[in-house]
């Protein structure tokens, strides 16, 4: 176990593009695992391979945290004593280590050509090994420090000839350690390749780079997706041959995600309908645009709170947290090893039950600006807020307002006249002509007294009120939907449900 008492965690994503469910499930279990133990969370930029760097990206990973409400307390952005939190400007620091573990045996020099390394996967390749790899068998056949003489190496170092430093793994040992979700996990060191640790241009690889930043950082347990499994070999030599295995942070490999078919990807999302990303990201290649989560409509409490169970709960049938309640329940060690799938439906059951949940005025702000986009501008706060309350119950997502609410404020642009046409008559003619006299003359314009003069004079007419009620609510909204037709006439007020009324029966003329 680490030599730092506080418990320090850190997520170090690659600037490479946009932020996948995946990759905020990461940010928030190690910032559930640092608060819950008075611990520091770190976001440090993996940008050591500067050919996958895209302009924008880092900005947008910070805008998802801060959308998310999973800010950390140590980054590019916010500072911190253990900076700079970028690899890129980091560099300098790396190559003493790369150079170290050369000269302790466990490392090598070497010098081979982009042309070599691809000669040496046509001539080595047989049926046995469809691919090979720079490894213990062939390493002894390529040009590199172990098999040049001294001299040689040395006079290659002094013209600065293009090299890279490899890991040289040693033969046929078992690397073990403890993972906190999948307890014991071995690999055997022979059928893991050579590793490039320091590339051509100075650069580290991850495989050194995240060493050697954990130990700088004095990173105390170190969370990641599953896929870097097969790197955990070459990681623990690095821990072993450079600070000890007593300083290696505890680790947790965490599940993949899993979509229709493996692996969540953004293709998935593309071809069900549904976000892959945090929020909104246009490629700056391609100007492609992947939605988010957040602009599909998605509150940030309800989307912390779908990934915290995507793989993880807390032993009861809860399913609702609250960020503190995740808190304070949270345990890596109840974080399921086995894949999680992502089923988009449930995600929006999330949404609505958060949606039901916060006060209206919580997420008024995005509702509105949903609106303003459909050209809807809202000038009444107060109704607005009335509007939100009565409608809440419906939406599954921020943008459902828009639909649910917005004959409220600007009246319907079409009107589903064919429900009402085929059983209209004069006696229903003759009804609402009486009503519109009613509701202009009426002085208590509320849901509950409306409701009750409408149906003593349905009863009047002799006419059904279930009758009566579709034309009235499609002459209020336009279709057959909304809330209680009396709560929308009472919000609406006396004169728009008068014009409203006088328009629909001016249509079936």
């Amino acid at each position: 176990m680490h030599t730092t008492k506080k418990v320090r965690v850190r997520f170090a994503p690659s600037p490479t593009g946009g932020l996948h469910l995946g990759g905020v499930r990461t940010v928030l279990y190690n910032y559930l695992f640092a608060k819950q133990h008075q611990g520091d969370f770190i976001l440090r930029i993996e940008d050591t391979d500067q050919s996958r760097y895209v302009a924008g990206a880092e900005e947008y990973i910070f805008n998802c945290l801060k959308w998310t409400g999973l800010e950390p307390d140590e980054s590019p952005i916010h500072g911190g004593a253990y900076g700079p939190y970028r690899q890129s400007e980091r560099k300098a620091l790396y190559r003493q280590y790369a150079e170290q573990l050369v000269k302790d045996g466990y490392a090598y020099y070497a010098f081979d050509t982009p042309g070599e390394l691809e000669k040496m996967r046509v001539d080595f390749k047989t049926t046995q090994n469809p691919s090979p790899q720079y490894d213990l068998t062939i390493r002894t056949k390529m040009r590199n420090s172990l098999t040049l003489a001294e001299s040689e190496v040395k006079k290659l170092l002094d013209e600065n000839t293009r090299h890279v430093i490899r890991i040289k793994m040693p033969e046929n040992e078992t690397v073990t350690f403890t993972d906190m979700i999948r307890g014991e996990v071995s690999f055997n060191t022979s059928v893991v390749d050579d590793k490039v640790l320091l590339k051509a241009d100075g650069m580290p690889t991850y495989h050194l780079a995240v060493v050697v930043d954990d130990h700088l950082m004095e990173i105390s347990h170190a969370f990641r997706g599953e896929e870097w499994l097969p790197s955990a070999p070459v990681h623990i030599l690095l821990w072993k041959y450079l600070f000890g295995l007593d300083a290696m942070p505890q680790w947790a490999h965490l599940p993949l995600i899993l979509g229709p078919n493996g692996k969540l990807s953004k293709r998935d999302g593309a071809k069900y309908g549904f976000p892959v990303f945090a929020m909104n990201w246009t490629d700056p290649k391609t100007n492609e645009l992947t939605e988010g989560f957040k602009e599909k409509g998605f509150l940030p409490e309800a989307f912390i709170n779908l990934l915290a169970v995507l793989g993880w709960n807390d032993g009861t049938e809860q399913e609702i947290f609250s960020k503190t309640e995740l808190i304070e329940k949270f345990s890596i060690e109840r974080v399921h090893s086995g894949g999680a799938k992502f089923d988009y439906e449930k995600a929006k059951w999330f949404n609505h039950e958060w949606i039901k949940k916060l006060q209206v005025s919580s997420y008024g702000l995005q509702v509105k600006e949903l609106l303003e986009n459909k050209g809807i501008v809202i000038t009444d706060q107060a109704r607005f807020i009335q509007v939100l309350e009565l409608v809440k119950e419906r939406c599954h997502l921020l943008t459902d307002f828009a639909e649910q609410g917005a004959f409220f404020f600007k009246a319907p642009e079409k009107y589903d006249v064919d429900a009402v046409k085929p059983k209209w008559n004069e006696a229903k003619q003759v009804f609402f002509a009486e009503l519109i006299r009613n509701f202009e003359l009426n002085s208590n314009w509320n849901a509950h007294d409306l409701e009750t003069g409408f149906k003593e004079m349905a009863a009047a007419h002799q006419i059904k009120p279930g009758e009566l009620l579709l034309p009235l609510r499609i002459m209020l909204v336009g279709g057959k939907f909304g809330p209680h037709v009396f709560d929308i006439a009472e919000i609406l007020g006396k004169e728009e449900t008068v014009v409203r009324v006088k328009h629909f029966l001016g249509l079936l003329q």
